[in-house]
């Protein structure tokens, strides 16, 4: 009996909610709510997707609503696709909005700027989102700017296989490949006209040289990068800049990702890799920023191999300067933000940096890295392969938010010359866990020449990689050797002759609302 009274009630509640009028819904009367009026999708490259972005449509009455249409005015033709509440389209008819409810749309983009009309390098694309029509319509802007490209990537061979670059062998003797391809003669100048967009590895042939000119922009995809052959080489000079927030004499390398928060987001590409054999390769006035390996150099010819000149590399996931047997000079050279170490110098090499700033406060995950590393050896099944090792830092900062901001890694096998002058360094040992060991050995003027330790070297803002530093009060300021080159600063500000600062800057007044 209590089964058959059980369904009774069930069958009540069915029917009684069938005839319920709570999801009618009433006509939109004009008096929609929207997150915002303009939908700005961040500036996007030719035939690139754009990221995905939403805007939500509230109503605030307490009647459920029908939206009689919801479509982007440029109907078909346009350029931006819609979801709304989960259905894909251009256009949308009956759309239900429940009382003080609200729905979502996402908004996304991909124009041809050959298809628009322009005969620019840049075009504001612009559409706009029409809830209803005649006097009840309501309207949503859209605005992206599109922006021209030379795109450079593998050619597609067909049945899904891609154009790959032989790297070698493993240990096995299996090949090692990667997507990529040798750029053609008349791809070997980047010029500043447009921004390049790469996919895969743009490679420089031997005994060629990629020349980049001031104000180039180089964008990467996802795992890719350049790399410089056996004999071939890549001069990126750029020039000083006029405004520094454009800085239209820089050369640029980052992510094709041109959204805001896509700025300072480390590993959106690979590396600039100068393999075993590139030779003459030289940066200047030079930024890259957001790849997994800033710079890879691999291996001395004898010769100088890496010239780096203002130059600055910032958040990279693994390491900004990593040189295994490289043969570099660097002045006014800024790296930070590194998942690893900002500078490795492994297996040995010759180098020399002169006002450089070495810094990490890379903050995105735990790091077991200091911001500068030094070995000379290599780890193999076997034992230990030992290198030679000259390398010497004369007014430069290594400093981060570490205790200990250098590691020197020595095998007996080979030399383990090195040098720190007029430097300052940051290496806590409060327990003296490092005072038997003779490379940190700070009273030792062969090695720490005239150089400070654990001072503050009060950088102006280092969560936006801004490492000037105050006149008066960083440790840094005036414990410079005088003479050194270069005698003008990463902003272009004259050195003191006397008394120089370590480290890229010279010191600054900073503005009082910092």
């Amino acid at each position: 009996m209590k089964y058959v009274y059980g369904l009774a009630i069930l069958a009540c509640l069915v029917l009684w909610s069938s005839c319920r009028n709570d999801f009618e819904s009433v006509p939109s009367t004009g008096n929609l709510e929207f997150s915002k009026d303009t939908v700005y999708l961040d500036t996007v490259f030719s035939n690139i997707g754009s990221s995905t972005y939403n805007l939500k449509v509230y109503n605030r009455s307490d009647e459920d609503i029908n939206i009689p249409s919801i479509q982007l005015a440029n109907g078909e033709t346009s350029n931006y696709r819609l979801n709304v509440d989960g259905i894909p389209g251009k256009s949308f008819q009956d759309i239900q909005v429940m009382a003080e409810d609200s729905i979502f749309i996402f908004i996304e983009t991909t124009a041809d700027i050959t298809t628009l009309p322009t005969d620019e390098t840049t075009f504001l694309y612009t559409d706009q989102i029409q809830f209803d029509t005649g006097g009840n319509q309501q309207n949503v802007e859209l605005v992206t700017l599109v922006q021209d490209a030379v795109f450079l990537f593998p050619e597609q061979l067909g049945d899904g296989i891609v154009e790959t670059l032989n790297l070698g062998t493993d240990n096995d003797g299996n090949d090692i490949l990667i997507e990529g391809f040798f750029l053609d003669d008349n791809e070997l100048t980047f010029t500043n006209e447009k921004p390049y967009v790469i996919y895969g590895y743009a490679a420089v042939p031997p005994q060629k040289t990629l020349q980049l000119e001031a104000g180039a922009r180089v964008h990467f995809h996802a795992n890719s990068g350049i790399l410089v052959a056996n004999t071939g080489s890549i001069k990126a000079n750029g020039a000083p800049s006029n405004d520094p927030e454009l800085l239209e004499n820089e050369i640029i390398f980052e992510g094709d990702r041109l959204e805001p928060e896509f700025a300072d987001v480390p590993g959106q590409w690979g590396a600039i890799w100068m393999t075993s054999g590139s030779t003459d390769n030289e940066f200047s006035y030079t930024t890259i920023k957001n790849g997994t390996v800033g710079l890879l150099m691999d291996n001395n010819d004898g010769d100088r191999t890496l010239t780096l000149k203002n130059v600055q590399i910032y958040n990279s996931a693994n390491t900004g300067l990593l040189a295994r047997t490289g043969n570099v000079y660097g002045e006014n050279v800024v790296i930070n933000n590194s998942g690893q170490a900002s500078l490795a110098a492994s297996l040995g090499g010759t180098y020399e940096f002169n006002h450089c700033t070495f810094a990490n406060y890379w903050n995105n995950s735990f790091r077991t890295f200091p911001s500068v590393l030094i070995d000379n050896y290599f780890e193999t099944e076997t034992g230990a392969e030992a290198y030679d090792l000259d390398i010497s830092f004369t007014n430069c900062i290594v400093y981060g938010n570490e205790s200990r901001e250098i590691a020197l890694l020595k095998d007996d096998g080979g030399t383990f010359n090195f040098n720190f002058s007029n430097s300052l360094i940051r290496f806590e040992d409060p327990n003296g866990e490092f005072d038997d060991n003779p490379l940190y050995d700070f009273t030792n003027t062969a090695l720490y020449t005239n150089s400070v330790f654990n001072e503050d070297p009060v950088f102006q803002d280092t969560e936006l990689n801004n490492f000037n530093i105050e006149t008066g009060t960083s440790a840094a300021d005036g414990i410079g050797k005088p003479g050194v080159p270069p005698n003008v600063d990463l902003n272009g500000a004259q050195r003191d002759v006397e008394n120089p600062d370590a480290g890229a800057y010279e010191s600054i007044i900073f503005p009082e609302e910092r």
